[in-house]
């Protein structure tokens, strides 16, 4: 096979154009049932195209034919010594890595940082998080990326850890220094897992951090979906067996993923992988030039500012992904989720995310200058807009200190808890995950302690409008805790 090939793609197209009649599923028999809203969704032929396990294409969790052949394919333009297709996003790459790497009781270093989906990797293996902290820029008002110091203190202190997790890079593009982290890693006999999900164009720019296989790593999710052109709910995981048992990989492949994955999304990422093979340098340089672009005239309106390369060397910085457009809004006098609504509503522009401070906007290979540009207009119209208003912070910060640890995730997933008022649950163990999405960063784990600094830094982030998914009341009127 070469990179200019699409083996799913081919095999679909082979079955549909076989003529054969359907009596299997899906059951809206290729289109022939499928209600017409569905059919304003998907083309004629992609519904012809949503088709189960035939012979001639293959099974995603015993590979020998087209599913292999684009596997064997992504893995030889990203470098690995696997690279498996999840239909089941990055949240389940992520589970099946930590499953694969781990036992009941195994220690694993982590940055407090992580999605909440490896929350949820903890619990299915029942491994025990041993937390660093991630520097924090007061400035931004953002976490950063974790220090190579903090994580070799972590190691030093955990000589029984199995792994070391990293986020890399982080949701607003800042990368830590990876290489020399995987060689501690290493030398200390312990495997380099990572959330790449932010990181898929890596490989394709040289003024992009490097990619985390190349680095060093021992696995590595990325979120095809998310930066480069695979369909929404599609990432890979990519391997390297020096130190990672291969069968173990499988198995949690064949446990965690679903047994019927859609052929459409399994296509995509195919698809993804043949337009980096062909015009992946090409596309993500360009990016990186049009945010580069971008960001320098966002400087130039009073009262944002947007950071970039300026930053890296500073502290849990060691490098940044450019195509990330991160605009500080507190001098304006406003906040980011003000700020996104604005966007949003006068200006039909829809950000990544936003947080206290800041608004994210992704620059993809998708883009162009006339996208930047409309970008830029909105910007500054909503800078000028609130001109009068400049002062230096929207709002007090709340220093919240690490939560203590009182059980494991698992052990306070399964124990008896009851609800009470949220304001009322401080020095309780917290039974369930209050996260605001997005970033999807988890503030408490279940099995640690509710202090009052947390209490009081929510309640604000609640009052300027920041979105709480976790806990089962999404208003935190109540909470779940520990008996």
């Amino acid at each position: 096979m070469m990179q200019e090939d699409a083996p799913l793609f081919a095999a679909m197209q082979k079955y549909v154009n076989d003529k054969a009649v359907a009596f299997h599923t899906p059951g809206h028999k290729q289109g022939k049932g499928a209600n017409e809203i569905l059919k304003k969704i998907v083309t004629p032929m992609g519904l012809k195209m949503d088709v189960s396990l035939m012979e001639e294409l293959d099974d995603l969790f015993a590979p020998e034919t087209c599913i292999k052949q684009a596997q064997d394919l992504a893995a030889k333009l990203y470098e690995a010594d696997e690279s498996l297709f999840m239909v089941n996003g990055t949240t389940g790459a992520i589970h099946i890595m930590l499953f694969s790497a781990l036992a009941p009781g195994d220690k694993i270093i982590i940055p407090r940082n992580v999605h909440k989906s490896v929350l949820g990797a903890i619990i299915l293996c029942g491994a025990e998080p041993i937390f660093i902290e991630p520097a924090i820029n007061t400035d931004l008002g953002i976490a950063m990326a974790v220090q190579t110091e903090c994580v070799e203190k972590a190691i030093a202190a955990n000589k029984d850890a199995k792994a070391v997790f990293l986020v890399y890079p982080t949701y607003y593009g800042v990368a830590c220094d990876i290489r020399e982290i995987a060689e501690i890693v290493h030398k200390n006999g312990m495997l380099l897992l990572v959330d790449e999900a932010h990181g898929p164009h890596l490989k394709f720019s040289e003024k992009l951090p490097v990619q985390a296989m190349d680095a060093g790593a021992d696995m590595a999710a990325q979120s095809t979906h998310k930066i480069l052109a695979s369909l929404t709910q599609t990432s890979m995981l990519h391997i390297k067996y020096k130190r990672v048992d291969i069968e173990r990989v499988h198995m949690a492949n064949s446990l965690l993923q679903s047994t019927s994955p859609n052929y459409l999304l399994l296509a995509s990422l195919d698809a993804a992988r043949r337009q980096m093979a062909q015009k992946g340098k090409m596309l993500i340089d360009n990016a990186v030039r049009l945010a580069e672009k971008l960001r320098e005239r966002i400087n130039t309106i009073a009262g944002l500012y947007c950071f970039g390369t300026e930053v890296a060397g500073s502290e849990g910085c060691f490098s940044i992904d450019r195509t990330k457009i991160t605009v500080t809004v507190k001098k304006l006098g406003i906040t980011g989720y003000e700020a996104e609504k604005i966007l949003r509503h006068k200006y039909k522009i829809q950000c990544e995310l936003a947080d206290m401070y800041n608004v994210l906007f992704i620059i993809s290979l998708a883009d162009s200058e006339r996208e930047t540009e409309i970008l830029y207009s909105a910007l500054a119209e909503l800078a000028d807009d609130h001109s009068g208003k400049i002062k230096e912070a929207v709002a007090d910060e709340v220093d919240i200190p690490l939560p203590i640890v009182r059980m494991t995730p698992r052990r306070a997933m399964f124990a008896a808890h009851e609800n009470i008022d949220f304001i009322m649950s401080e020095n309780r163990i917290c039974g369930e995950t209050i996260t605001f999405y997005p970033p999807g960063i988890p503030l408490i784990y279940p099995g640690e302690i509710i202090s009052d600094k947390l209490i009081e830094y929510i309640k604000k982030r609640q009052q300027a409008g920041a979105k709480i998914v976790g806990p089962a009341d999404t208003k935190l009127h109540t909470i779940r805790v520990i008996r």
